[in-house]
């Protein structure tokens, strides 16, 4: 089988089944990695556009108990009311830095009695037990706390806890073991409180502006994509000039190469392995 017939075979349809379905693969995970950077950016303009913002009224922000929408993340809100320091929980499975800890969860309670759920800081776990060894106490008597906004997470399948514990912040969970009507919409950082404790839990840092390594690693995904049909024409080059050995044309055209190569200039290494070997 001469000339080009050979790349017709189902062989060669075959590799180029394989070929589409790799390069589709990549272009596939490229688009997956701009999807997560597209991502990370919508992050960081949320924290420059709420973060360093006037804090406004939680009323304001959350005219109902279960609003909440995604551009308010990081929104500062103010709240006045006063701690019930007999309800507060704390959130496990909260690593900061590389070090596991808890997230202190305070229930405020508000003027009209509804209650909303203030994350003091975060704590490290206890040196002889799973918990904090001292959590420091939140304020007594009313309390001006100015919070940043956030959303409450999901239950996960496999996280459990006890006693003043819980494993997610579940917002409708908390409010039903609070039995008093709650915000579920959003909770709140804690940026400060009025007035302040002598100590105080640590506090949530500004996000950095880092959007990751996403769009270099969507760049290199679609770069295997196109040297998977590169790979496939170099390998039907080779196979061409083998199949066409015999051919006159092809011969001269193998005998250029070889001229072309023997008046390549060699490197330094070349050199040195051409001296090594002829040496044994």
């Amino acid at each position: 089988m001469t000339g080009w017939k050979f790349a017709f075979s189902r062989r060669w349809a075959g590799y180029l089944a394989i070929a589409i379905l790799f390069a589709a693969a990549c272009a596939g995970l490229g688009m997956w990695q701009v999807a997560r950077r597209e991502e990370a950016l919508a992050e960081i303009a949320k924290v420059n556009a709420n973060w360093d913002s006037a804090p406004i009224p939680v009323t304001e922000a959350l005219p109902t108990l279960d609003a909440f929408t995604d551009s308010q993340k990081w929104l500062p809100v103010t709240l006045t009311g006063t701690y019930l320091a007999e309800d507060e929980m704390l959130a496990r499975n909260r690593p900061l830095n590389g070090m596991p800890g808890f997230e202190v969860l305070t229930p405020l309670q508000l003027a009209d009695g509804t209650v909303f759920i203030v994350d003091r800081g975060w704590l490290t776990t206890g040196s002889k037990q799973d918990a904090p060894d001292a959590v420091p106490a939140a304020p007594t008597g009313e309390v001006t706390v100015v919070a940043r906004l956030k959303a409450g997470e999901p239950n996960l399948v496999g996280r459990s806890a006890s006693g003043n514990q819980v494993a997610t912040i579940n917002l409708n969970d908390i409010a039903k073991r609070l039995d008093t009507p709650t915000y579920t919409g959003a909770y709140g950082l804690m940026a400060s409180e009025d007035p302040a404790p002598d100590t105080r839990p640590t506090a949530v840092v500004r996000p950095p502006a880092d959007e990751g390594p996403h769009l270099s690693y969507a760049f290199q995904w679609f770069v295997f994509g196109v040297l998977a049909f590169l790979g496939l024409g170099w390998a039907v080059r080779e196979e061409y000039r083998n199949v066409n050995s015999e051919d006159p044309e092809e011969q001269k055209r193998a005998e250029e190469r070889a001229r072309r190569k023997a008046a390549k200039p060699r490197s330094d290494a070349e050199v040195e392995d051409e001296l090594l070997g002829s040496s044994h």
